[in-house]
C-alpha cells in the first residue's frame, strides 16, 4: 500500500515501529503538506466573502500554486520511503565487497535528493502562508499562523534527513554542494515562518 493511501492512524504506527519506512523524510513531507493545506483553507474560507472581494483574484492564485504544492509534498511521502529502499539494501551489502562504495554512492545520492526537494517545498510553502496571513480572513488567521509553524519544522526535519546522507558521501565536494544548499534555505525560511507566527499571534491578542 502507497503511504498515502494508509489511514492516519496505520501511518502513525508504522512510523513508531521498527520498520524502514515510513521514517523522517516522509514525515517531514507529510508535515509540509499538513502545513499547506492550512494555507489552502484559509483561502477557502476568505473566498466569496464581501470583505475580502479586493484580494479575491490574489487569494485564487494562492490557492492553486498551495493545491500543487500539497500534491506535490503529498507524493514525496512515497518518494522518500522508495529512495530509502537502496540505500538500506547497500547498508547489507559487505564491506568488503569491491560494489559496496558505488552502490553506495549512488543510493545516498537518491536518499538526499528528496527530502532537498521536500525542503525546497516547504520554503514555497512558508512564502505563500506569508500572504495567506496578511491578505486571508481574519477568522482563520490561527491556521495561517500553524500551517507556517509546521512547514518550518518540516523543512528544518528535512534538513536532518538531508544531513544524515552527505554525511557518508565518499564525493566530498558534492556534499559541501548539498550541505550549502540546506544551510541557505535554513537561514531565511524558518525566520520568515516565525515572523509569521509572531504577526498572527500579535493579531490575535497575544503579548
Amino acid at each position: 500500500m502507497e503511504m498515502m493511501q494508509k489511514s492516519c492512524g496505520l501511518f502513525v504506527d508504522e512510523l513508531a515501529s521498527k520498520a524502514a519506512v515510513p521514517g523522517g523524510g516522509g514525515a517531514s513531507a507529510l508535515v509540509g503538506a499538513v502545513g499547506i493545506a492550512l494555507g489552502n483553507m484559509v483561502g477557502c474560507l476568505t473566498l466569496g466573502k464581501a470583505k475580502y472581494a479586493a484580494v479575491e483574484p490574489d487569494i485564487l492564485a494562492l490557492n492553486e500554486k498551495a493545491s500543487a504544492l500539497r500534491a506535490r509534498l503529498k507524493s514525496l511521502v512515497e518518494a522518500d520511503a522508495v529512495a530509502f529502499a537502496p540505500l538500506a539494501k547497500a547498508y547489507s551489502i559487505p564491506k568488503d565487497d569491491p560494489a559496496r562504495a558505488a552502490v553506495m554512492e549512488s543510493a545516498l545520492d537518491a536518499a538526499a535528493a528528496v527530502p532537498l526537494e521536500i525542503m525546497a517545498c516547504c520554503c514555497r510553502a512558508v512564502a505563500l502562508l506569508e500572504e495567506y496571513a496578511a491578505k486571508g480572513s481574519v477568522l482563520a488567521l490561527s491556521d495561517a499562523g500553524c500551517g507556517a509553524l509546521f512547514c518550518a519544522a518540516a523543512l528544518q526535519a528535512a534538513g536532518l534527513n538531508v544531513t544524515v546522507n552527505t554525511r557518508l558521501m565518499a564525493d566530498r565536494a558534492k556534499a559541501a554542494r548539498l550541505d550549502a544548499q540546506v544551510e541557505e534555505m535554513l537561514r531565511e525560511y524558518p525566520a520568515r515562518a516565525n515572523a509569521v507566527y509572531e504577526r498572527v499571534r500579535a493579531r490575535l491578542g497575544g503579548k
